[in-house]
């Protein structure tokens, strides 16, 4: 006998098959598969084209080629209701069986139906059918617990940047809060400053107010010294000083006392000579007034003029005292003025002040703390100490104008 499939074929008869009558033939064709890669999944399964169905043609009747033998035993018929699984064939007439026909083992199914342990499709038992040994599951949808999954991460996520924003919002609040109060703390600060150094300045203003006010022998000699000068008037010697602005067409307007020029003056020179240390200017007596001794010297040379007192002097007001007493020229001592006498007897006002003064210092200026001055040295008590006459600075300004 041939084989199954043998390209060897039986003497021609006249039969459909070519096999003599009586002869055994081969049992029914096993259905047709394909092989999808190296896993087979039934026409229909999800991911598969489906097959077209074979066109309809009348069963094979016996002695036919594809048709069972006479004596062949019945095929087992499928479960019922399943594909492949023994059961019975279903009745349901597709659109390629025809009406009253039972499909055949290796029928395709009806159009919409998958068959029975196809992944993803339940088994007759209803639980799901995975892939067989050896195959990949098929292509689909995410299962719904991943996605799932998902949004519980995304909402825990969220939960916690929320929780972090509030957080920090907090923060950025009560450091906003803190540098206000920082701010009107260092205001206030700078205020309280403000106001402690405007005291410190008022206080320093003052300070310098009392300190010009103090007395200061040394100040007042050194801003002084300059102006006095030794006079020589023939064999008589006193002392001169620079008054006021400078002489009309130049030079420079002294005051002396009288009775230091007046040998001069009565034999009628003029000329009298101012000495500073190793220098000696020549001067010239202007005029003369005998009743306030005083005499307006004037000299070629340019020299600073002090300034008059414009007030009275008081009693207790320290002085300064300049001159050359014994012809020792650039010599200070100091006192306060004792009284103010107001001129009585046929005789002017005079200041009396304690300061020493000895013959020398005739016509020397007494001058104030503000290094003013305030008088004209002119005479001392004979016999007594501490007792010392000036003519007033007002008298003699008034009487030559030169001030």
């Amino acid at each position: 006998m041939t084989g199954y499939g043998s390209a060897d074929k039986g003497p021609a008869g006249p039969g459909d098959g070519g096999f003599p009558p009586g002869t055994a033939r081969p049992g029914p064709l096993p259905p047709r598969i394909e092989p999808v890669g190296s896993a087979y999944l039934p026409p229909g399964a999800p991911g598969q084209p489906t097959a077209p169905r074979p066109a309809w043609s009348p069963p094979a009747q016996p002695g036919q080629w594809g048709a069972a033998p006479a004596n062949a035993p019945a095929p087992a018929a499928p479960a019922a209701g399943g594909w492949g699984h023994g059961g019975a064939p279903s009745t349901t007439p597709g659109p390629s069986t025809p009406p009253g026909a039972t499909p055949g083992p290796g029928w395709p199914p009806a159009s919409g139906s998958t068959p029975p342990g196809v992944p993803g499709q339940p088994s007759a038992h209803g639980h799901p059918q995975g892939p067989g040994p050896g195959q990949p599951y098929p292509a689909g949808p995410v299962p719904a617990t991943k996605g799932r999954g998902l949004t519980v991460t995304a909402l825990v996520l969220a939960g916690l940047l929320a929780v972090v924003t509030g957080v920090q919002a907090y923060q950025i609040n009560r450091l906003s809060n803190r540098l206000g109060d920082t701010d009107s703390r260092v205001a206030a600060a700078q205020a309280a400053d403000g106001t402690r150094l405007d005291g410190l300045e008022s206080r320093a203003g003052a300070l310098e107010k009392q300190a010009g006010a103090a007395f200061n022998p040394e100040a007042v000699a050194s801003a002084v010294l300059p102006s006095v000068f030794r006079v020589r008037a023939g064999n008589s010697t006193g002392t001169a000083f620079a008054i006021g602005k400078p002489a009309a067409g130049g030079g420079t307007n002294l005051f002396t006392n009288y009775h230091v020029v007046d040998a001069l003056w009565q034999t009628g020179e003029r000329e009298v000579f101012l000495e500073r240390t190793d220098q000696r200017f020549p001067a010239t007596i202007v005029r003369v007034d005998e009743a306030n001794d005083v005499a307006h010297l004037r000299t070629n040379g340019k020299f600073t003029g002090l300034v008059a007192a414009p007030a009275a002097v008081k009693s207790g007001q320290q002085i300064v005292v300049v001159g050359a007493p014994l012809g020792l020229e650039d010599s200070v001592t100091t006192g306060v003025v004792s009284a103010f006498r107001e001129a009585g007897g046929g005789e002017g006002p005079v200041i009396q002040f304690d300061a020493p003064i000895n013959p020398g210092n005739s016509g020397g200026p007494v001058i104030n703390g503000s290094k003013q001055v305030v008088g004209i040295a002119t005479a001392k008590a004979r016999n007594a100490e501490g007792i010392g006459l000036a003519v007033p600075i007002k008298v003699a300004c008034d009487g030559f104008k030169i001030c």
